[in-house]
């Protein structure tokens, strides 16, 4: 092996090698394991929160899979409606051009084009990653059989009475031209105003006040409205008001949705551009005046001299019209919730316009069913709360979006204007008996991109077809996602896959946290805190990343501040750390919090980590390869240390099996490198060396020691493996053909993972290793504390050592004696007296090393005097709990009982250290 691990030399032609191999396609015998890849934008790059969901995927199939499942990851990209036409629109835009320049087949024909080119850049991102989904099966959403799937659902529903058609408001994006969902629109606070208007009875006979927020909607008014109880205003239901600037009467109406207590109580009724004014002018019958043209400027049904105007201009010169008329009677600021679209950033305007919808109340119930009943899990469980709350009150699904991009609606009108839905043109002629002289166009709109996206579950395994992967794989075994797209995507995948195929969609939920930078934040580009997961793999310099973070910025004050903050943080730009940090890093971060904070110094670590494992490796390599390890045969002695880490390592695979099981990846990548780092590296490598460096040691005993050294180190490579597959890998391929691997002609990743075994748990073989570590660890804290020499050999005596420590002293005092570079080892009598000697306790038995001639005897006062002070206030803390009447109560016995033995164990520790005090202070 080479001295130093370099992942760039590894990484991309290991990775070809697993994929020209077919290891990602299902191939085990086992029970069918699932995961279904919440398709990304074939307009997106990988980003953070991608590696993060992906790193947690990958590791669930690599671990599925090794444990022999028949075991499916199912791959694919979005067509993303909206956001692939724009990015395809602003290149048209850049040359002068529209898509209205080029033509609707043509446009789309451009599209086709551009995905074709850059549309899989997010795939090679996955493979830098080291996913292993099966890449033969990969979806797109407008891919022929997935089109397909999406008509067919579009009809049965029609037919069905489950997609209608209808004028209703929706949320209009004017930059767009098209509906956008709610889940789409950003509703943020901003400074505004408050318009209070007059509004004239209509017989002369007074005025009513009311206050807008949008003052130009007044053009479209259809009432006032005033609740039925407010004795104010009681006369006056049912009279008429002159609509300034207007020459249309409107009625004043009462209805219990007004608060008399909000402003005056009047409130001015716009149907056609407000929801709540929508549904309370459908209970009153009152007109829906659409004001706006789709571009968000003034329409032909308000007064001529605001037609044509952009409806932020129109405010301006309505309210100065109201002002010069004496109608305006106060202005005041005013915080509002301003709705944006997430895309555009443009103020969204609810527009009557004819959409098609989803009846979703029959879809709704046996979604919510399906987990009231435990059918399917949310993990954490409290997400099930938020889904609840949204499918409790859904609304009716607006599906239609008016774009160029998607899946064309199969619907098709005649001249007069009727509807028919069909799968084609053919079909709806022979259906409706339609002669070729009837001239038929088809709808121009297309289907919202979640309406495909929610038949993911089953369209990929091949409905409508009767496929084997259908019978296999719906249901799917878990879905790892946000909880931002708990309503987009899940609730909505749940009903459509339970609605045609009677089954849910996958068992469970795994809801991952929301990855931010190091100070909480969310990462953006207007933040300039971005972080790419492939210049975390690879590097960056300096210069190049300040590019990337500032290219595109159109301010060059937010441009400036952006590189400052850039330079600051990373002065000497980012290192590259390898797939295998980056990813043990986002396993050991993946708690049940909502928010993660990303930090670079744990990055750091875990590639520390990394060539820790790759140098354990070539100790181990370069004590065995030459060697003997027993595969052969022949007699195998184990040590105590050889028991002692095969007992650890069966701890550690009962560890990381419960933490996978529970989803608490943290967990596991924290079992495993705590065995990896602690365990094997820095305790039983360095147990070994005494076996087999001595020349007294049998033949049999250092078999046994190589042993167990290279088949730990095997079962720990499978054991990490799908967390981190690339160091894995190419350690493992040295190091399989020494163990008691059978077949090594393959991969790692389609190895067996490693299994439990109670009957190699050894727990007398622990506890008496844990005793020499806490004896070595003792005498090398008072050789750090002291400032002596490693190297110099030390006199040590023993005072209270028990039966159990004297067993365990003639078990391990060659180890002792050599890790911990002693002269001598002296038990002392029970009333010996001992000389002045630093000392250091393994249970009750203390090991003392004597003074004379080692220490500074000032500076060994002030050691034990600071070790006091901190175990008494462990011990004031303690004695704190017990005496608090609240914890007693109601802690568990044991609980009390443990905090009692603490105690106990402090007291006895400042005896012991007193003790000592007084010793070395009568030198």
């Amino acid at each position: 092996m080479d001295k130093t691990f370099n992942p760039q030399d590894i990484e991309q032609q290991c990775y070809a090698e697993w994929e020209q191999n077919g290891y990602f396609a299902p191939s085990g015998s086992g029970d069918p394991y699932c995961i279904l890849l919440p398709p990304p934008n074939v307009t997106g790059s990988l980003h953070m929160g991608h590696a993060f969901q992906h790193t947690i995927m990958d590791a669930l199939i690599r671990h599925r899979r090794m444990k022999g499942d028949n075991t499916l990851w199912q791959c694919g990209t979005d067509h993303a409606g909206i956001a692939t036409q724009m990015v395809v629109e602003r290149q048209l835009n850049a040359k002068g051009l529209t898509r209205h320049d080029l033509g609707r087949e043509d446009f789309v024909k451009k599209i086709w084009e551009w995905k074709e080119e850059s549309g899989g850049n997010i795939t090679q991102q996955m493979r830098r990653l080291g996913t292993s989904p099966d890449w033969t099966r990969e979806a797109f959403t407008m891919d022929e059989d997935l089109s397909y799937a999406v008509q067919e659902v579009f009809v049965k529903l029609h037919e069905e009475g489950l997609i209608y058609r209808g004028k209703r408001l929706v949320n209009w994006d004017p930059v767009l031209h098209t509906a956008v969902s709610d889940l789409e629109v950003l509703n943020e606070e901003e400074n505004g105003h408050m318009w209070h208007l007059r509004y004239p009875l209509a017989d002369g006979s007074g005025e009513l006040i009311v206050a807008t927020t949008r003052p130009e909607t007044m053009l479209g008014d259809s009432a006032v409205a005033v609740h039925p109880d407010d004795e104010r205003y009681q006369a006056l239901i049912g009279k008429a008001i002159k609509l300034p600037l207007t020459d249309r009467l409107i009625p004043i109406i009462a209805d219990d949705y007004v608060d008399p207590e909000f402003g005056t109580g009047c409130v001015k009724i716009t149907p056609a551009h407000d929801f709540n004014d929508y549904d309370m002018g459908k209970r009153h019958d009152l007109p829906m005046i659409n004001i706006l043209t789709s571009d968000a400027k003034i329409n032909d049904n308000a007064p001529a001299a605001y037609q044509g105007l952009d409806r932020f201009d129109c405010r301006k010169q309505l309210v100065a019209d109201l002002d010069a008329q004496g109608i305006l009677v106060k202005v005041e600021d005013h915080k509002l919730k301003v709705p944006r679209g997430d895309r555009t950033g443009a103020v969204i305007e609810p527009y009557l316009t004819d959409q098609w919808y989803v009846a979703v109340d029959s879809l709704a119930k046996p979604a919510i069913e399906a987990v009231e009943s435990g059918e399917i899990k949310f993990v954490p469980e409290n997400w099930n709360k938020t889904y609840y709350q949204w499918m409790h009150n859904i609304q009716d699904w607006c599906i239609s979006r008016q774009l160029w991009w998607g899946h064309r609606i199969p619907a098709w009108y005649d001249e007069a204007g009727a509807v028919y839905v069909g799968r084609d043109e053919a079909e709806v002629r022979e259906k409706h008996n339609l002669g070729a002289d009837v001239l038929l166009r088809q709808d121009e709109d297309v289907l919202d991109t979640w309406f495909s996206s929610a038949l993911w579950p089953f369209a990929t395994m091949g409905w409508p077809k009767d496929t084997p992967e259908l019978a296999t794989f719906v249901p799917s075994s878990v879905l790892v996602t946000g909880f931002d797209i708990i309503f987009f995507w899940v609730a909505r995948m749940i009903m459509m896959t339970k609605k045609f195929t009677g089954q849910i969609p996958f068992k469970e939920i795994y809801i991952t946290g929301l990855i931010r930078d190091e100070n909480g934040d969310k990462m953006s580009k207007s933040k300039g805190n971005v972080l790419d997961p492939i210049d975390l793999i690879d590097g960056i310099e300096l210069e190049t990343l300040v590019a990337k973070r500032t290219s595109g910025m159109m301010n060059p004050q937010d441009a400036a501040k952006i590189e400052k903050r850039t330079r600051k943080q990373f002065p000497e730009g980012i290192n590259a750390y390898g797939t295998d940090a980056l990813r043990f890093t986002f396993a050991a971060m993946a708690s049940t919090s909502r928010d993660i904070n990303f930090d670079m110094g744990r990055v750091e670590g875990y590639r520390n980590f990394c060539n820790k494992l790759w140098n354990a490796s070539r100790f181990v390599l370069m004590n065995t390869e030459e060697f003997d390890t027993g595969r052969a045969g022949g007699e195998l002695s184990l040590s105590l240390a050889d028991e002692w880490i095969i007992d650890r390592f069966q701890s550690t695979i009962a560890d990381v099996e419960a933490a996978i099981a529970d989803y608490r990846f943290d967990l596991a990548a924290q079992a495993i490198y705590e065995f990896t780092w602690n365990q094997f590296c820095d305790w039983y490598l360095e147990l070994s060396k005494p076996i087999l460096q001595d020349e007294n040691t049998s033949e049999a005993q250092k078999r046994g020691t190589r042993h167990t050294l290279i088949n730990t180190l095997e079962q720990l490579l499978r054991l990490a493996h799908p967390i981190m597959p690339y160091i894995t890998e190419q350690i493992w391929q040295r190091v399989a053909p020494l163990s008691d691997v059978q077949d090594t002609s393959q991969s790692i990743m389609v190895q067996a993972f490693v299994e439990y075994d109670e009957a190699k748990r050894n727990s007398k073989a622990a506890g008496d290793i844990e005793w020499l570590k806490q004896c070595i660890m003792g005498i090398r804290n008072i050789r750090g504390e002291m400032d002596i020499s490693p190297n110099k050999p030390l006199s040590v005596l023993l005072k209270n050592a028990g039966a159990e420590d004297e067993r365990r002293l003639a078990a391990t005092q060659n180890v002792l004696t050599k890790l911990a570079k002693l002269e001598t080892l002296t038990p002392l009598a029970t009333d010996e007296q001992a000389p002045a000697c630093a000392t250091a306790l393994v249970g009750e038995m203390e090991l003392m090393i004597p003074m004379a001639g080692l220490i500074d005897k000032d500076a060994e006062l002030a050691r034990i005097n600071k070790a006091i002070e901190k175990i008494e206030k462990d011990m004031a803390r303690t004695s704190g709990k017990l005496s608090n009447e609240n914890f007693v109560s109601k802690a568990p016995e044991a609980v009390i009982a443990k905090e009692q033995a603490k105690l106990d164990d402090m007291t006895m520790q400042i005896a012991k250290l007193n003790e000592q005090k007084e010793t070395i202070a009568a030198l």
